[in-house]
């Protein structure tokens, strides 16, 4: 009888306007969001090792995940759909963008959700004659599958000397993404680019850099010494950056992955 009265009491106070509690309120959506340029699947030992891979994405339990030199069904790669694979591998979707053929398949982006992609879109960037074509591979998905829909952007810029070619896919991003303000977007990848660029000055101009308060190298994965891998969102006002930190793996690829925590802040 005791104990009746008492759990009627405690609903009571729970459910009284007065009553201040964390049990009922609605905590803001987070994402977990990693870029990872994985080599296509080769570590600096020289072995193609998807187990390992998968289990480093599995260690920070992502969201979305943004994966460049990716490999799709090639001779290098022995005929892995390395995509798909890593996707069975660690429970989540798998979109795959091609920038070219090669080896007999196909070489480009690849986007990990922890959610269904509504609607995906691969664009191509700009590049001359001698220069890789790039591309940006973009998913819309909903957080949580039935929250607020949010687009999700990965892309590899070109790694030449000369910036020129960058700096003319930097502006092409901006015009792709940074004008859509109906909805938030996450652009993140290998960007070829060190922060004090002209390019990172450019799409800086429309993107927030989540790692900004706490730049860490993130190449050569074995001793990194230049930051060009990055997470970029906006709007400004419409994430509040958790966490960031680049993972310590110098082996399963020439690159440390980025791992940023977002919280949405409207």
């Amino acid at each position: 009888m005791k104990s009746s009265i008492l759990i009627v009491l405690l609903m009571l106070a729970i459910t009284s306007p007065g009553c201040k509690t964390e049990w009922h309120a609605a905590s803001n959506p987070r994402v977990r969001v990693l870029t990872y340029n994985i080599h296509h699947a080769e570590g600096t030992d020289g072995r193609f090792d998807y187990d390992r891979l998968a289990k480093i994405i599995r260690s920070v339990n992502p969201d979305l995940v943004a994966l460049q030199e990716v490999d799709q069904k090639t001779q290098r790669a022995s005929g892995v759909d390395q995509a798909a694979e890593l996707a069975k591998l660690t429970g989540l979707h798998a979109t795959f963008g091609k920038t070219i053929d090669y080896s007999g398949g196909a070489y480009g982006n690849a986007i990990l959700s922890r959610w269904p992609p509504l609607e995906i879109k691969n664009h191509p960037l700009p590049s001359t004659a001698g220069h890789e074509p790039r591309a940006a591979l973009a998913i819309r998905a909903r957080v949580d599958g039935r929250g607020e829909p949010l687009w999700f952007a990965a892309t590899h810029l070109d790694h030449t000397r000369d910036e020129s070619e960058r700096l003319a896919q930097a502006v092409k991003l901006n015009e792709l993404f940074a004008n859509e303000p109906a909805e938030p977007i996450i652009l993140a990848g290998d960007l070829n680019a060190v922060p004090e660029s002209n390019v990172m000055r450019n799409l800086l101009s429309q993107w927030n850099d989540a790692s900004a308060a706490s730049p860490q190298p993130t190449i050569p994965s074995g001793n990194p010494r230049s930051r060009i891998d990055y997470i970029l969102f906006r709007p400004a006002d419409g994430w509040r950056i958790v966490e960031t930190r680049v993972l310590e793996e110098p082996v399963a690829s020439d690159h440390r992955p980025l791992l940023v925590l977002l919280e949405r802040t409207r």
